[in-house]
């Protein structure tokens, strides 16, 4: 979306938000590789008089495996600068008294050792990546059809991501799959919801129009952060090359 109002925008800026994967990083073999130009660019931010946060819909590993990662590639970061879907979820679940199915990769499964997952009565799905089986896939079915009230929950809703190798699904595809199963609409926890946008700028103590939003993906990083009233960035590195043609 074009806007003409950039000029202005920087006198009330007092923050940045940014994607993690296809902005600072391509993934891969080996935990990926560091987008050239982007560890100097945090080192940039991060000693500017502006607040940074990093925005990301990894659920692949926990925060901490994944910020681990980060530092490998030489990224200066800390667990409490990156918000990911997982925790949401977490106090979402909590919150409403779900004991969820999860499908997502094993790694991730630590984020949810707090959580009753008994008699499940919802399902969580994330970037499973391999095990997206149809196994898999039918189990949760299986559990959500059996509610009486079946209840979806997405760690992000992204349709496809850059690895080194190309393109890979991403989680919005097999959301897709079981809403049209299930005849149900998933509750997106994580870019682009609103909530999950909000929960950022609320840790920075800025309203909207006070934060960008950087990222690679059209709909979910820039199209998400305008529709909560920040302005939004996309980067010509990650999937952008992918959709520009």
């Amino acid at each position: 979306m074009a806007d003409t109002d950039w000029p202005g925008c920087g006198k009330s800026l007092k923050g940045v938000i940014l994607d993690m994967c296809g902005v600072l990083y391509d993934s891969g073999e080996g935990g990926g590789v560091a987008i050239p130009g982007s560890i100097e660019a945090v080192k940039k931010l991060k000693a500017s008089d502006l607040q940074l946060r990093f925005c990301t819909n990894e659920t692949q590993l926990n925060r901490e495996a994944f910020v681990d990662k980060l530092k490998s590639l030489g990224f200066d970061i800390s667990v409490s600068e990156v918000f990911s879907p997982a925790p949401a979820a977490v106090a979402v679940l909590k919150e409403r008294g779900f004991r969820p199915h999860l499908l997502v990769y094993d790694g991730l499964l630590p984020e949810f050792d707090s959580v009753d997952k008994t008699n499940p009565n919802c399902v969580v799905i994330g970037d499973a990546a391999e095990k997206f089986t149809y196994q898999n896939l039918n189990e949760a079915f299986r559990v959500l059809i059996g509610l009486e009230k079946p209840v979806l929950f997405s760690l992000g809703g992204g349709r496809y991501y850059k690895e080194g190798d190309g393109l890979a699904l991403d989680v919005g595809a097999y959301m897709k799959a079981l809403e049209y199963a299930c005849d149900l609409k998933a509750e997106v926890v994580g870019k682009p919801s609103p909530t999950f946008f909000q929960s950022v700028l609320n840790d920075m103590g800025l309203q909207p129009h006070e934060a960008l939003m950087i990222g690679d993906d059209l709909v979910n990083d820039v199209g998400g952060a305008q529709n909560c009233g920040m302005k939004g960035l996309q980067v010509r590195t990650g999937k952008y090359r992918w959709v520009m043609f």
